[in-house]
Formats: structure tokens, sequence, C-alpha cells
């Protein structure tokens, strides 16, 4: 059972939220804080009332509407301004106000900061901690302390340092949360302040890491492995510049590497979805190479890997891709020896390892076709048509081109609705031969049209299929328009999705390939029987 030994603290809400693209609704909050408190974290930092209409607004909406399992929500705020009351400053108000059982009150803890932003005594500001750690918390609320550029101050005037987070727990606060505000510091550093501040004060500390040095997940570990027992981050790493500590990687780590557990027993399991469905809310596309959670964290290419793997997943794996709701996805590359294909293959119900020089021969082809443009890394469904192709002496097909063409125009006087593209499909499907003219705002556009029309009369399932993403990779540039032509097209039936691979002297011709295929995966997939005659 999670006690409060150990803080899991989660800011992507505020923090997280002042990187740069992303602005996050007060809906889009109330989903992101239900999705963190599934995977388990101890507090949730909703942001700052009082200082934006939207926070404000968020708190007010919490109370009544965020029925929260396993977290808290804590409100962010900042220290009572110098020469004031902390029971009578505004922001200090809307902190007690907010309805929060936690505030996370920000202090300069960097002398140069006090005397330079604040622009009062150094006095001055461990009376500002004071007084308003000790009005909140006899207010009833819990206060977490965050010491803004604490590592710069310390480096700059260790005994002033000390003194605000002395200060502060003295007042009251549960925890001196170290921020490497400017993300400069390197594990060895944070390790050495962390294990200084914890002999010298007594205090319990937290760490908030950033990631300008691309070590805020490395500094989170050295912290804790030092003695701090408060960790802070973001889901999926977002923050300002270059982002925050990526809070799953860092509970990943601590759980799976450091057997400390953190989070409610079998809550890491459910770490990729909710990051992904975070993603899906700020709208952040997320990274693919993201440790643990990325969709290529378990991706292996090389034909040796494969070759190991057949033996023992866990010879290139260093976990369990289950531990965190991941999955093992093995590429199909010109990289691919037969072990990959086999396995692959096996992955998609085809059995290749009882026939040697059938396995030989798909190998062979798929390099073969990488060399021509070709790409089956994302296209998984392109390699399943054509492993069926090898495996059933025959392409799939559920009908037959006859032919197809494509006209556009320019009309800039038109409206921006009129079509300007128009496409001639002509095929043969279950003894009929289909003419049908699609139109459409571009000539793939028209020709999506003009073939889902055509064969929609025969096959119904062709109405729940819609394209979702359309890449263009050009192959050889130094040919300039003449280039061959790379197209990956996604679609989806409202359930699942897959992605097919074209190749062609231009985009019309690669996209029209990779229409073809995703109109047959699709039909396949679903099971649909070819219509004959």
């Amino acid at each position: 059972m999670i006690t409060d030994d150990f803080h899991v603290y989660d800011t992507t809400m505020r923090d997280g939220a002042q990187q740069e693209g992303l602005n996050l609704s007060v809906q889009d909050k109330l989903h992101i804080a239900r999705h963190l408190d599934d995977l388990g974290v101890g507090f949730i930092e909703g942001g700052w009332p009082g200082s934006n209409p939207k926070d404000t607004e968020f708190f007010a909406l919490a109370a009544k509407e965020l029925e929260l399992t396993n977290a808290r929500l804590a409100a962010f705020g900042a220290t009572r301004r110098a020469g004031a009351v902390a029971a009578d400053d505004p922001l200090v108000a809307a902190l007690r106000e907010s309805g929060a059982p936690v505030v996370t009150l920000v202090a300069k803890s960097h002398d140069r900061h006090v005397e330079l932003a604040l622009r009062t005594t150094l006095e001055e500001n461990l009376a500002m901690v004071h007084d308003t750690v000790e009005h909140l918390r006899s207010e009833g609320q819990r206060v977490f302390v965050d010491l803004e550029h604490f590592f710069n101050g310390y480096l700059d005037n260790r005994d002033y340092a000390l003194e605000v987070v002395r200060a502060a727990m003295e007042a009251g606060a549960d925890v001196a949360v170290l921020c490497d505000t400017n993300g400069g510091m390197l594990p060895h550093q944070v390790s050495d302040v962390v294990a200084d501040v914890l002999e010298s004060t007594g205090a319990r500390l937290g760490i908030h890491a950033h990631n300008d040095t691309g070590c805020a997940v490395a500094n989170s570990m050295a912290a804790v492995l030092a003695g701090a027992t408060h960790l802070q981050g973001c889901i999926n790493g977002y923050g300002e510049r270059t982002g925050n500590a990526d809070l799953v990687t860092s509970v990943a780590n601590l759980e799976l590497k450091l057997g400390r557990p953190v989070l409610p027993e079998g809550a890491l399991a459910d770490a990729s979805r909710i990051a992904h469905a975070v993603a899906e809310i700020t709208n952040y596309p997320p990274s693919a190479r993201q440790p643990y959670t990325g969709v290529s964290s378990f991706a292996h290419k090389a034909g040796l890997h494969a070759s190991a793997i057949r033996v023992d997943p866990d010879l290139y794996q260093h976990i369990d891709p289950a531990l965190v709701g991941n999955d093992m996805r093995l590429l199909v590359s010109e990289m691919a020896g037969r072990a990959t294909i086999e396995l692959k293959g096996k992955e998609l119900g085809f059995d290749l390892a009882s026939d040697a020089e059938r396995l030989a021969r798909v190998t062979d082809r798929v390099k073969s076709m990488e060399q021509q443009g070709y790409t089956f890394e994302a296209a998984d469904a392109s390699f399943e048509l054509l492993l069926a192709e090898e495996m059933e002496g025959a392409r799939p097909a559920f009908f037959e081109v006859e032919s197809w063409r494509v006209l556009a125009e320019s009309d800039r006087g038109a409206p921006a609705d009129v079509p300007t593209a128009e496409a001639t499909v002509k095929l043969r499907a279950a003894g009929q031969r289909l003419a049908v003219i699609g139109e459409g705002n571009g000539p793939v556009n028209a020709l999506d049209h003009a073939l889902r029309q055509a064969i929609e009369q025969v096959y119904p399932d062709v109405a729940r299929f819609h394209l979702i993403d359309f890449r263009v990779r050009i192959l050889d540039q130094g040919h300039g328009t003449d280039a061959v032509t790379r197209v990956l097209i996604e679609t989806t039936d409202g359930k699942d999705a897959w992605v097919t691979v074209g190749v062609g002297a231009n985009i019309i011709e690669a996209s029209w390939e990779a229409l073809v295929d995703a109109f047959t995966y699709g039909l396949r997939r679903h099971g649909v029987a070819r219509a004959e005659a």
C-alpha cells in the first residue's frame, strides 16, 4: 500500500502547460486530472488560482466535479508580497479559498533573485516564506514549498539557501522542494547538494528538475538516492524550454530499477495508455522514442536483434513491455534478417518457420522492395498483404482495376468548397464493370472518393473506412519534380487503424497504390468474402 512516505507529484497542468504550443482548457485539465488519478499519483498541481481566470475556474469546478481516488489536488502560488501581511494578500487569499487541501508555494532561495527580482532584502524574503507558510497551515492546508533556483542559489550562497529551507520548515511546511529551475545541473551535483541540505537542515526534501542538460530524470533519480522523498515531474516530459522531468519515466525507474513501489499496485501497467491519452488531450504528439511508453521503446529492427529475441525477448529488452502497458514490435526493413521476417510473420498469423525456402524468398523480396523505396516499418498492413500473397499464391484482391485517370484544374475565382479535381475509376467486382467519377479538393482526394464509391457498391463495409493520415516522402531529391515518391496512408474503421505504403514516379501513382492496399487490407481484416460473379 502506498503511504505518505514518498510523494509522486504531477505538475503537468501548471508547469507542463508552459510548454510552447500547449494550451489547456478547463475541461482539458479536468480530463487530465482523472487520468493522473488513474495512474495513482499522490498529488496533482491544478494551476495558480487568482493569477488567471482559467485556473480559478478550474478549482471551482474541481470542487464540484472532480472525484479523485488516489490523488490530492494542489494549488500553486507565491509567498506574500514584500511588506504585506499574508492574511491580507489577495493571491494568498485565492490559495486559501481554492478548496485545495494542499498548497505549493514558490519561494526565492537565490540571494540575487531576492534582491534583483523581488527587490527586497534577504531578511524580508525569509519573513515572506515563514509568514505565508504559517498562515496557510493555520487555515488547515498542507504546504509544500518549491525553492526556485535552489541549486544555483546554493552554489552562489550556500548559507542563505539553507536559511530559506529552515524558514519554510520551521513555519510548518511538509516538504522543501529543491528546484533546478534553469535545468543546468548534472546528477553528481544534485546528489551532493541534496545530501548536504538533508544533513544540514534535517528537512524533508523534494526534487523538481528541468531537462536543459538532458538530465532531468537522471537528476531526479540522483536526488531520490541522496534522500529526497518527494518527486515532481510532468507526463510526457512537458514543460518550458526542453521540458520537465518525465514523470512516468522517473516513476518506472523507481519501481522497476530501484525496487521502490511508489504507485498503487498494478498502476504502472496503465502508464502507456495514460501517457498517450494525455497526449491526445494536449494535441501534442508524444515522442515515439520516449522511454517506456513510446511506440518505438520496444521496437526492434536489426536482424541480429530479432535472432536473439526469437530465443529470449529479454536479450534485447531491459524490461517486459507489459509492465508499463507497452508492446514489443518487430520492424521489417532492409536491415531485417530471416529471424525478423519469421517473427513478424508469426505476429501477423503466418507460419514461416516451417518453410525455409519461402522465408528466404520473402526476406529477399522485402530487401529488394526497400531498395525501390518501399518501407514496411510503419506499413504493417502492406506487409501483411505481401505475406498473404506469398503464402496463398496470389495477392488478396476484392476487385480488379481496369484503369484510373485524374484531372485537376485551378480556378482562383471559385469558392473554397468547390472541388478542384476529378477522378475516373473503372474496375470490375462481383462480375460487374463499375465506372465512377469522384470529385475532391485535390487529385488524391478525388481518387479516394471515386475508388470508395465504386467498391462500396459491392462491399458496404468500405463506408466505415476513413483516411486519418497522409504522409509523403521524396526519395531521390536530386531529381527534383521527377523524383520517386513514397506515400504512407493511415486508415481507420472507427475501431482499429492500419498503414499502407505506395511508391511511384509521382505522388498520384504512389497514393493510388497505398489507397488500393488500404481498402484491400480493410476488407480482409473485416473477414469480407470476395464477391464472385
